[in-house]
């Protein structure tokens, strides 16, 4: 099971081990993107503004799911790794009982303030009753999300990444049907569509935990109710670990909602344009996580093995790499940057002032580029602390403040909201530089 990635050729180690990554990864992504050009093109810009919104929302509050599970991910590995068995089934239930209870809570506060938070986020009058369907809906299916990713961070804890992207492929194809069924055929619209989410999530939540069950005895977690007792000791463990993560998680989602809310100031046509533009980077994105994740394994074991110069070409590797396919995408962009926006949507005065996204949009493709060498050697090397002072600076500081700079005082409006958006994604790279260039990434034992 273990893969030894401190020989053999850099470019095909990190090829063969970014692929799969890839291809798990924009599943995931074309689960989300289904909702927005469904609604785009059977609604119009008032629903693709309110699964922009809604969407948002439903990201921000997944932040301690998403750090939280990735926090127990790394417990049980290290458990797992150490041999000591007999802390899964305390880290599980401990786990379990956290995460269900912080989603439920997270659904009733969202529930509760429901009406102030589509107001703060300044909702455009023609898509808020949309944004609402679409928030609550999502919200009530808040437990399926959380529930999913405990399950995923089980199993790929002991080692198993094929199940975890089995059930987001049978979610991704329900949902995908049951969009065209709700929204097209059935007339339920934005409500449609996230109902169509809702039950592609509780599908695959349902999959991940009988399979879970029926493996049961492999990490000896019984399923009854005593287990899901939290564990102090273990409960101790993962808020260590998983608070810098979830906060790391939130950073990014935070900022995005900001920069909704001032969007939304303009009218729905902006509105819906945000959400392509957030859509259009989230598949750069997926390029960049996949060549993240394996340039920083493949980073952190050439580090273990001392191999300094496997690692240089790891990130040479995953620059050069990052670059060409931002050049291509940008190529793409700025030759049919039509044919593009029509993925979304078929309304002719939205796709009349789409081309307001162009120019961010080929700054983010090379700002994504950027970030994947700057965290594969910043995770790679083991620290923590700094990714998570990266996050607060790019995702706040930098994102929120070249965004009102660029919008507000130069009174560039949407289009400098979404170019300060893209010039802050390039601080990951400076920090990065400034943190190869100091040579403290060869260090055995960093202080973390």
């Amino acid at each position: 099971m273990i893969r030894d990635l401190t020989r053999g050729s850099v470019a095909k180690q990190l090829f063969s081990f970014a692929m799969p990554l890839f291809v798990s990864n924009a599943l995931q992504a074309l689960y989300n993107l289904v909702d927005m050009v469904i609604v785009g093109h059977y609604i119009g810009p008032a629903g693709m503004s309110a699964v922009s919104i809604g969407g948002d929302i439903l990201h921000l509050i997944t932040f301690v799911a998403m750090g939280f599970s990735s926090a127990g991910q790394v417990i049980i590995a290290r458990a797992v790794g150490a041999g000591r068995r007999d802390e899964l089934p305390k880290t599980i239930g401990t786990m379990f009982s956290f995460l269900m209870a912080a989603a439920a809570l997270i659904a009733l506060f969202c529930f509760a303030l429901r009406e102030s938070i589509l107001t703060w986020l300044n909702t455009p009058k023609a898509s808020r009753a949309y944004a609402m369907d679409y928030m609550v809906t999502c919200a009530a299916g808040l437990l399926f999300i959380y529930g999913y990713n405990v399950v995923s961070a089980i199993l790929r804890g002991m080692g198993d990444s094929k199940r975890p992207f089995v059930f987001i492929a049978v979610a991704a194809v329900l949902n995908t049907v049951l969009d065209v069924l709700f929204v097209r055929y059935m007339g339920m619209e934005v409500f449609g569509a996230a109902l169509a989410t809702v039950i592609g999530q509780g599908v695959s939540f349902v999959a991940s935990i009988v399979y879970l069950y029926t493996h049961r005895e492999s990490f000896g977690f019984d399923f009854k109710l005593k287990s899901f007792k939290i564990d102090p000791d273990a409960f101790k463990r993962l808020v260590a670990l998983g608070i810098p993560m979830a906060i790391q998680s939130a950073a990014v989602s935070f900022s995005k909602i900001v920069l909704t809310a001032w969007i939304n100031l303009f009218d729905v046509t902006y509105s819906a344009l945000a959400g392509v533009y957030n859509k259009i980077n989230m598949m750069s994105g997926v390029i960049s996580q996949s060549f993240t994740t394996a340039g920083s394994t493949m980073v952190g074991q050439n580090l273990g093995a001392k191999e300094y110069g496997r690692v240089n070409k790891t990130l040479l590797t995953v620059l050069v790499t990052g670059l060409g396919l931002s050049l291509l995408a940008s190529a793409v962009m700025l030759l049919w940057p039509g044919a593009v926006y029509g993925i979304f949507t078929g309304d002719k005065a939205l796709l009349a002032v789409a081309g307001v996204l162009t120019l961010p949009t080929v700054i983010n493709f090379f700002g994504s580029a950027t970030r994947s060498i700057s965290f594969s050697l910043i995770n790679g090397s083991g620290r923590a602390q700094l990714n998570l002072l990266v996050a607060i600076i790019d995702g706040v500081i930098a994102r929120m403040g070249l965004a009102y700079l660029m919008g507000f005082a130069l009174k560039m409006d949407c289009l400098g909201f979404w170019l300060g958006d893209a010039l802050a994604g390039f601080m990951p790279f400076v920090i990065g530089l400034s943190f190869y260039l100091s040579g403290r990434w060869k260090e055995t034992n960093p202080k973390q």
